[in-house]
């Protein structure tokens, strides 16, 4: 398969066949084999009655179900893991996304990205409750992960397939899926697509969402950067209070014992006392998750690298003429 085309729908009904007729005519001029996959999280206003429609109109759709409503990036994910297309895109399903602008997307990524994202540079929101906060957690998530992306959270994206397939999400990450692919050696690029007014349906974004973002963000920015070596986390931290802590505690010592300096009454055996302990805790720590990092790794047998190229020796056997890697071919096969 070409492409595969990912769409999760909660709550959509009256933007699913306008936007399955807008994007089948822009997938059928691109000449290539695609499917287009829609994920229903748990819609409750009869979205899945219109999907079951588009599935029984249009042999390339693929309908996938949840029980309940898990969220965006469960959609995602599970639209990933469904795919079979060598560019995997993703959109929304609200109309506010033109297909128009995935061929774009995909001569982008001709230049030798994995992934490339749409950037809604005149966005048709309301500023208070969408585009501000937008423009705040985009400053925050380019400040934490160093991928230069103005706007994470466009679901008009391109990925190589096998970058989006070998992707785990959970819990809220869909918005740092460029940070995620960068940090597993994707080259990402963007470009400024158009974005519409929502005509249909009620947008499930808002302000409580930012509260959210900054706490994935964290995950995001620990995993990255400390995933093999948590100890290097938690102990600059417990060294940094350990460490004046009980040179605070050798002086305040020094005092009392040489100079019958009284010590009860001053706050300050108290700070050192706590930085000690506090030091104490966080080394523990990271010790207990050096120990889960490996747990982690060796059970599931999981790399701590990602291979980008692997040529075979061609390396001839000097007692048969045959080429030792022609013959593992031919075993493989």
């Amino acid at each position: 398969m070409d492409y595969s085309v990912i769409l999760p729908v909660y709550n959509e009904k009256d933007n699913l066949e306008p936007l399955h007729a807008e994007l089948t005519g822009v997938m059928e001029a691109l000449k290539g084999s695609y499917e287009i996959i829609y994920v229903d999280d748990g819609s409750e206003d009869g979205s899945l009655e219109g999907l079951r429609r588009i599935h029984g109109d249009d042999g390339r759709v693929r309908v996938i179900s949840f029980r309940r409503n898990f969220g965006q990036t469960a959609a995602i994910a599970a639209g990933f893991d469904a795919s079979t297309g060598d560019a995997v895109i993703t959109m929304d399903a609200d109309l506010q996304n033109d297909p128009a602008d995935i061929p774009r997307l995909l001569e982008k990524m001709k230049e030798g990205h994995q992934v490339v994202c749409g950037w809604r540079r005149e966005r048709k929101d309301t500023l208070l409750l969408r585009r501000l906060p937008s423009v705040i957690a985009n400053v925050l998530i380019r400040s934490a992960t160093n991928v230069r992306v103005h706007d994470y959270g466009c679901m008009l994206k391109v990925y190589d397939g096998g970058i989006a397939r070998g992707l785990r999400l959970y819990g809220e990450m869909h918005r740092f899926i460029p940070a995620m692919a960068w940090d597993l050696g994707a080259s990402v690029a963007e470009v400024v697509v158009n974005h519409r007014p929502r005509v249909a349906g009620v947008s499930k974004y808002g302000l409580s969402r930012a509260t959210r973002v900054v706490l994935d963000l964290l995950t995001v920015k620990f995993l990255s950067v400390f995933s093999t070596r948590p100890l290097h986390a938690f102990g600059l931290v417990g060294f940094a209070l350990g460490v004046p802590g009980t040179i605070m505690l050798g002086w305040l010592g020094f005092d009392r014992l040489v100079f019958g300096v009284e010590l009860a009454g001053r706050p300050i055996v108290l700070l050192a006392i706590l930085m000690v302990v506090m030091g104490v805790q966080f080394i523990t720590m990271g010790l207990l998750a050096e120990m889960l990092a490996r747990t982690y790794h060796e059970s599931q047998k999981k790399p701590v690298y990602v291979v980008a190229l692997d040529l075979p020796a061609e390396q001839d056997s000097a007692e048969t003429g045959v080429s030792l890697a022609a013959v593992g071919r031919a075993a493989k096969a």
